[in-house]
């Protein structure tokens, strides 16, 4: 289990790696996460999990599906968030007050857990957050309370480039009760930056404080490939070709899908938060949203509704996709109460309704001929997918008919002009499209994997790691 001393102390790379690395050892290996928070999520078997295990089960060789991410938690606002239980929504859970929730969660967790432990050799679990939250101890579901069910060997991660990292690990095993630190088999430095023996004699303090070992020091890597599973990455990519701004509305989700434009060469890649950003892009992407109706409103209150619109009329690239492609609409109707209605952008001639049961599709698209910028894309299939509540139907009228083009069946996407606007995700995980639009090769997410254990292999000793299966000492 790899547990950390905060979040992005580290977690979810290391797991994915170590999926990675314990695979190519001959083990059949799973990812679990008992319960994440993220509107980053894949449509798998079962329905959606979190984006993270989606990218631990690809690592480690599974086919995804819900039960190594039983609980998905998507925020919705500062205080609530939709809660997805294998790989449905449960209203009458996000209802629930948090306390009486994991009461009803924990025999799912438990129950998934077993079965996949049953299924396979090893299990790469990943924790949330920090395991020493004391606050939320007697309602934990996805720390050390696995961790004890599934006696799991446990490594601490700590962000060392944030400071204060020796206090951070110390603090955290401290804080466990006895039981649960005798399961802590390692700590692990990540993000260091400059010459590991000036870390002495930290490491060895630390180890006889507490009995346990730092396993490793791994260097700081930002170019590692694997998307992000929290926040918008926010290094901007700076390059002398195209520009790219993909707008950063609070409740942006899926955001992982443009991992790969970090790793095109020359790319000029950005976040927009405000007008002058979109103003001096080339191309610019409205992403999707977990709230529509209030990531519209957001745009109207910064003015970034009027650089969109200057955009298009300029005749620039536009690519909306999903939530991105509901707000070029002209109205979001919801009748059911499932997000907000709203007026959209009026950029295209359809509307969308929202519906209280999801749509969910994984599947190749192939686009019909396209024109302008995204001639090249004409007849390319993706491997992409859809999560969304709303039906978007173009208004039925000689205006809609002769000035938008469908360009996927079943009201998947259109264009008009530059515009182009699509439901299903993926579009930028496709090295074809990557190379139709940019004319440039990327690395694969096979080559990232196998880069990510080529990284553990290199930092830990392989010994360290193969003990790790080792029952801990005095655990039966």
């Amino acid at each position: 289990m790899v547990c950390g001393t905060t979040s992005g102390a580290g977690k979810s790379l290391l797991a994915t790696a170590l999926a990675r690395w314990y695979a190519r050892q001959g083990f059949k290996v799973a990812p679990f996460k008992a319960q994440n928070m993220s509107n980053n999520a894949r449509v798998a078997a079962g329905g959606e999990m979190g984006s993270a295990q989606y990218f631990q089960a690809l690592a480690a060789g599974r086919v995804p599906e819900v039960r190594m991410n039983p609980i998905l938690l998507k925020p919705e606002r500062d205080t609530h968030s939709q809660v997805i239980l294998l790989g449905q929504r449960r209203d009458d859970l996000s209802r629930m007050e948090w306390r009486e929730r994991a009461v009803h969660l924990w025999p799912t967790v438990r129950g998934c857990l077993d079965e996949l432990a049953a299924e396979h050799e090893v299990l790469v679990i990943e924790g949330a957050g920090s395991p020493a939250e004391i606050n939320l101890q007697s309602t934990d579901l996805v720390n050390m309370r696995v961790a004890e069910a599934s006696r799991a060997s446990t490594l601490i991660v700590c962000d060392i480039d944030r400071g204060g990292a020796f206090a951070h690990l110390y603090g955290t095993h401290q804080l466990l009760p006895a039981p649960q630190r005798a399961l802590i088999r390692g700590f692990v430095l990540n993000k260091f930056r400059g010459d590991p023996a000036l870390l002495a004699p930290g490491p060895q303090w630390l180890e006889t404080l507490t009995g346990v070992p730092t396993l490793a020091v791994l260097p700081m890597w930002r170019d590692h490939g694997l998307p992000e599973e929290d926040g918008v990455f926010d290094t901007v990519r700076s390059g002398s070709g195209v520009s790219v701004a993909i707008v950063a509305y609070p409740y942006i989700s899926n955001l992982d899908e443009f991992a790969a434009l970090k790793r095109v060469p020359q790319v000029s890649l950005s976040w927009a938060r405000q007008a002058e950003t979109i103003a001096s892009a080339d191309v610019v992407i409205l992403p999707g949203s977990k709230h529509v109706a209030a990531d519209l409103a957001w745009l109207r209150v910064r003015g970034l509704d009027r650089a969109i619109e200057a955009h298009a009329a300029a005749d620039k690239p536009l690519l909306a996709i999903c939530g991105g492609l509901q707000m070029l609409g002209r109205e979001l109707r919801d009748p059911h109460g499932v997000e907000g209605e709203a007026l959209g952008l009026g950029l295209l001639p359809y509307s969308t309704v929202f519906r209280p049961a999801k749509q969910y599709r994984h599947r190749s698209y192939r686009l019909a001929s396209l024109t302008g910028y995204w001639t090249g894309l004409s007849g390319l299939t993706f491997d992409g997918y859809e999560i969304h509540h709303g039906t978007t139907l173009a208004d039925a009228s000689m205006e809609a008919a002769t000035a938008v083009r469908a360009i996927l069946p079943a009201n998947g996407g259109w264009q008009r002009g530059q515009t182009l606007a699509l439901y299903p995700h993926g579009l930028f995980e496709s090295a074809s499209v990557l190379h139709a639009l940019f004319g440039r090769n990327t690395p694969t997410l096979d080559d990232t994997l196998e880069g990510l254990a080529d990284f553990v292999d290199a930092h830990f000793a392989k010994s360290a790691l193969m003990r790790l299966l080792e029952a801990p000492q005095g655990i039966l």
